[in-house]
This record gives C-alpha cells, sequence and structure tokens, in this order.
C-alpha cells in the first residue's frame, strides 16, 4: 500500500465514524490538469470556482466584485495622502496604512451592534519592505528610515462605511489612529515588572514601546482587536559571543535579517539591552472603539511567534484561547481563562487574559491528545528545571513547552474553531526538514518526512469544551499537487489543488477558507510549478470539498478574512504583492514583479485590503 493510501484510508475511516462521508452526487472533472469537485445541489459551496492563475491582478469567481478599499500609505483619517515615489516622511507613515497588511477583523458601528454598512477595521501591518519604503531603499541607512519603517508597522484602526454600493473609508474619522514601533504598551499578567521585562529605558518593566511584527489576529466577545507579535526576533542583532541560549531559542542571530535597526535604535542592540526582545512576542489587546484606551500585552498568553489567537467561550463561561507558534517544530497551545465572561461588564471582560492556565498540545499516534499544564510547580516546571517562577515560564514558554514533551509541529500557523461544532482547525504551513540535522522525523499528526505543502489538522477537545485536556484529532487535509512524481507529495484534496496553507477562518454558516501563502522563491516553480499565485479557498467541513474562490496578483500572499455581520461584505488583505525572492524589492525597479494595485503608474506595488462582494448583495460563498 502507498503511503498516500494509507493516509486515504485513515482519513475516510475517520470521516465515516464522524457520519460526513462524501455520497453520490458528487462528480470529478479536470481544470487546468488539476482535479475538481462539483458539489451536488444544495452544497454548502455555492459559487462558481475560479482557475489557477498567474496574473498581476485579483480573480474572484463569477457574480462578485473586489474593490481595493485601504493600501499601504492611504491617509487613516484625514492626514497626508501616498506619494508614488515613496517620499512620505516618518512622521506622515505614523499617520498611513502600514506595510504588509494580514490579520484582520470587523467591529460594527455603534459598538455592541450588528451594522453591516458601518464599522471599523483593525489590520496589522506585519513588516516592511525596504526596498519599497524609502526613495533609493536602504542606501544611506539612517535614523530617519528607522523611524519611517517602525511607523510603517503596527495596526491601523479606521472607520468604514457602505454608501451607494460601495465601501469607502471614512475620513475624518474620530476612531482613526495607528498604532506602532514607537507606541507605548503596558503590560498585564504574571510577568508584568519582573526583572526580565525591565530594561535602562523602563526600570518597572510594566510599559513597552511598540509592537511589531504583527501577523494574525483575533477578536474577544467583549469587541477588542487581539494582534499577535511573530519574528520579532528579526529585528534584534546580538553580537556577544555565544549568543545567549534563550535568545537563541527565539532566533536571535549575531547577524539580525537585515532591518538593521539596531544600528539608529540601540535598544535593538540585544548584546546591550538583553532584556529587550522579552518585550516583544505576545499577544496584544486593542480596543478600536475607544482611542484614548492604550494596549495592552498579556503575558498570561505566553511569549513565542505568535500567529493566532482564536477567541471561544466554553459552556461555563471561561475564555479560551487557541494559539500557534509559527516556526518549523514549535507546538501549538491554549489559554483558559480563570474568570468567566460576563455579556455587559466589559470593566471586569477586560481583565479576563491577565489570569488563566496555559496549555501546551501533546498529539498521540492513535488519534487522541492531550492538553499539558505549563505552570510553574507543574510537570516537573520547577526551579530545578529553571522555572522559579510563573513570570520565569512565561517568557520563556518555548523551553516549557519543549520539557513537557508538546508535540513539535510543522509551522502551526492561523487556528479557527467552528463555532456550530467546535471543532478546532489548524494551519501547518510546511516543513522540510523532518529527521534532518538532528531534528525529529515525522510523527502521526505531521507525518510527512518533506511536508513541502503543509496539511490542516483538526481536533476536538472532549465534550465538545474547549476547557477539557483530552482531545481528539484527525488529519482534515493533506495539501499537494496530485499529479506530482512523489507520491508523497500527492496530498488528499479533494477539489482545486494548493499547498502552503496560511490563514484560515469558519464563518458563521460553516465554510472553512484557507488562505494559502507560498514563498516567493519557489511560488510558481520547482514543486509548485503548476499552482499558480497565493489563493484563497473554501473547503466544506463534512465533504472535504474544496473549491477556489479567488487568486491574487504576483508575488503576494492572500492573508486576513473578516465579513460583515450579515455575511454580505468580506474584507480580505493581499500582503506584499510584487515580492521578490529576497523579500527586498530593489528601489531601482520597483514593479518588476507587480503594479497592483495602481498600475504602471503607480510607482510600486502596495499592500492592501480588498473588499469583495456578491453583484446580487447575497452572502458571501453561499
Amino acid at each position: 500500500m502507498t503511503f498516500d493510501e494509507i493516509i486515504q484510508r485513515r482519513l475516510d475511516r475517520r470521516q465515516l465514524l464522524r457520519g460526513g462521508l462524501v455520497t453520490a452526487g458528487v462528480t470529478l472533472f479536470r481544470s487546468l490538469g488539476c482535479p475538481r469537485i462539483v458539489a451536488a445541489a444544495g452544497g454548502l459551496l455555492g459559487f462558481d470556482g475560479v482557475g489557477i492563475s498567474t496574473a498581476d491582478r485579483v480573480i474572484v469567481p463569477r457574480g462578485y466584485v473586489a474593490d481595493v478599499l485601504y493600501a499601504w500609505g492611504d491617509p487613516v483619517s484625514d492626514g497626508p495622502a501616498f506619494r508614488s515615489d515613496a517620499s512620505n516622511t516618518s512622521d506622515e507613515q505614523a499617520v498611513q496604512a502600514g506595510m504588509h497588511h494580514d490579520g484582520i477583523e470587523y467591529f460594527a458601528l455603534p459598538a455592541n451592534g450588528a451594522s453591516s454598512t458601518h464599522g471599523l477595521l483593525a489590520i496589522n501591518h506585519e513588516y516592511t519592505d525596504d526596498g519599497l519604503l524609502h526613495p533609493g531603499g536602504m542606501e544611506p541607512w539612517t535614523p530617519e528610515k528607522v523611524r519611517k519603517a517602525q511607523a510603517a508597522h503596527g495596526v491601523s484602526i479606521v472607520e468604514v462605511r457602505l454608501e451607494d454600493g460601495r465601501w469607502r473609508v471614512v475620513r475624518p474619522s474620530v476612531y482613526a489612529r495607528r498604532v506602532t514601533a514607537a507606541t507605548p504598551i503596558r503590560f498585564t499578567g504574571p510577568a508584568a515588572g519582573h526583572p526580565l521585562l525591565r530594561t535602562t529605558a523602563d526600570s518597572s518593566g510594566l510599559v513597552a514601546l511598540g509592537t511589531l511584527n504583527n501577523c494574525a489576529a483575533g477578536r474577544t466577545p467583549w469587541g477588542t482587536y487581539l494582534t499577535c507579535e511573530e519574528n520579532f526576533n528579526a529585528y534584534f542583532v546580538n553580537r556577544a559571543q555565544p549568543v545567549p541560549a534563550e535568545q537563541r531559542r527565539y532566533g536571535i542571530t549575531d547577524r539580525g535579517l537585515g532591518y538593521r535597526w539596531h544600528e539608529h535604535d540601540e535598544r535593538f542592540d540585544a548584546a546591550r539591552h538583553p532584556h529587550e526582545p522579552n518585550r516583544f512576542g505576545w499577544i496584544v489587546e486593542i480596543d478600536p472603539y475607544e482611542p484614548g484606551r492604550g494596549p495592552v500585552k498579556h503575558t498570561a498568553l505566553g511569549r513565542f511567534k505568535h500567529e493566532n489567537a482564536a477567541v471561544t467561550v466554553a459552556p461555563d463561561g471561561r475564555v479560551v484561547v487557541y494559539m500557534g507558534d509559527d516556526e518549523r517544530f514549535e507546538h501549538i497551545y491554549k489559554f483558559v481563562s480563570r474568570g468567566r465572561f460576563d455579556r455587559g461588564n466589559d470593566s471586569a471582560n477586560r481583565r479576563l487574559l491577565e489570569d488563566g492556565t496555559l496549555y501546551a498540545a501533546r498529539f498521540d499516534a492513535a488519534g487522541g491528545g492531550e492538553w499539558v499544564e505549563l505552570t510553574q510547580g507543574r510537570n516537573g516546571l520547577d526551579a530545578a528545571a529553571g522555572f522559579a517562577t510563573q513570570a520565569e515560564l512565561l517568557v520563556n514558554v518555548r523551553r516549557a513547552a519543549d520539557f513537557v514533551e508538546a508535540t513539535k509541529m510543522d509551522r502551526p500557523e492561523w487556528i479557527t474553531v467552528d463555532p456550530r461544532t467546535r471543532d478546532v482547525y489548524c494551519t501547518l504551513t510546511n516543513n522540510t526538514s523532518r529527521g534532518k540535522d538532528g531534528q525529529p522525523g515525522p510523527n502521526a499528526a505531521n507525518p510527512r518526512p518533506d511536508n513541502v505543502f503543509g496539511h490542516i489538522i483538526r481536533w476536538r477537545d472532549g465534550g465538545g469544551d474547549p476547557t477539557a485536556t483530552r482531545f481528539r484529532w484527525d488529519v482534515f487535509v493533506l495539501c499537494g499537487d496530485p499529479t506530482h512524481v512523489d507520491a508523497g507529495k500527492r496530498g488528499t484534496i479533494r477539489g482545486d489543488v494548493f499547498g502552503s496553507p496560511d490563514g484560515l477562518w469558519v464563518d458563521r454558516r460553516g465554510v472553512l477558507w484557507i488562505e494559502t501563502d507560498v514563498s516567493t522563491n519557489v511560488l510558481n516553480r520547482d514543486d509548485y510549478a503548476r499552482l499558480g499565485n497565493n489563493q484563497m479557498l473554501a473547503a466544506d467541513p463534512t465533504t472535504r470539498e474544496v473549491r477556489r474562490f479567488l487568486t491574487g496578483p504576483a508575488g503576494c500572499e492572500i492573508t486576513g478574512v473578516t465579513v460583515t455581520p450579515d455575511g454580505t461584505t468580506m474584507f480580505v488583505n493581499i500582503q506584499h504583492p510584487g515580492e521578490t525572492a529576497s523579500e527586498r524589492s530593489n528601489p531601482s525597479a520597483p514593479t518588476a514583479v507587480s503594479a497592483w494595485p495602481d498600475g504602471a503608474s503607480g510607482g510600486r506595488p502596495r499592500s492592501a485590503t480588498v473588499v469583495i462582494r456578491k453583484v446580487d448583495g447575497g452572502v458571501i460563498g453561499a
């Protein structure tokens, strides 16, 4: 029996037990050489899928329209406009859309309402391409360019309204603002004020300066935004020899990754300021409705490369947050609040993420799993193991998860919870290093030694209760190309092919939306030669049918998705169109890969939020 047959038999058996096996009425055909599924009448997916594309534009299904709403450099409120030669100053960038849109959430106006025509968007700006951000790129490298790069990071809050059939950003707006890498942010939870968070500039250890590398996001039941600090290590350099083990565990090196902030902002010199990196890698809560209320970093949720924050409320009212640590061989986490959600009591709800229990997931070979508690004094996590306090454990939570032998996963990224079934899904984007250089080999939850295409795993906590410490899991899909010469890379997709799943979200109807992030150094080449530009797909969790909904422009990533309460408007982010394999553009040829969305006369490609609607005004995807 081949590897594919073994995996498929296991998946089919699990699905049969769940009572959801595909039945008659599903027919297969080929499009562009790729297998697709056409759903029977009345299926969950009600749109005609789009084909694979390498075009430099956004393509959506027949009967849909996609419009650019908010692009890098657009004013947040009534500030200065974007200049196509990138000559905007750092002060101007601080009141404009940042670069590289990522996670996004819609918040209806007025607060606690359900308007689908007026609301706020909270949008992450993950990182910068300094070849596009500055005239002439990084040469010469100056303090002003560092300040502008820092201003292009963080989060936007913008007010939006549907008028005369078209969405627009409301300007001016009393809600509109930017949070950047220079915004003061208060710490909460067990590590707040601990010596590991104290620096020369902040001897209290209570207030960090800025948030950066904001990747995916989440929203709380009390109407706040959770933005997640991911690859913070990229901004730090430590030229000491050797680099301390605690910093190496989070990826800090003696070279850095080319941002060069430390040259003009010494707090990013991790040798001179060894505690500054400890102030990043947290989940940050922002109230979109109250501009005067400052953001907070919640240390109780642990410090790692946070990809997401998927929030749900347990039957007993406790709040649960599922989180992925986006790096190869890292872990999946869950936080369970001590207190209970009290609808309408926002002053109490705002403290729910300050106190609770953190867990790491351990997947077993038989389809079961355990959430292992990460509390100082439990499971061997004591002073002898290097964890004298809970604060020390949370700052170095990766090492704690290693200690309790949580399962090392294939890049856990976005996590989403099905609101109807409480099933939880997690994208495992890829991992081609299993069994190499002393790394662990495949395991049941990460079954491929050369997982170039990634997979999506699914679990349900015991009794459907998110606070349970046991769960059952299965592999929802192994991504791949069914025509690949290597049988281990063909995958188990029932429908349109894709790889490197990243963004993930289940809507209220139960549709699983999947966004891809194929790295630009392999996009449309090698194993990905037949898969086209990055894309967004929709999947039926019962039949496992996958159908392509959107393809993006050249060199982009598709990321971030949210809809209005009535489901008729979808907001999706197009990140880094035109990105080169080096992830830094040539300033003398900024449109060499892409000129989206402004065209050749626009000067340079720009990340942007796109609004998608049905021409007939119906529910997206139905």
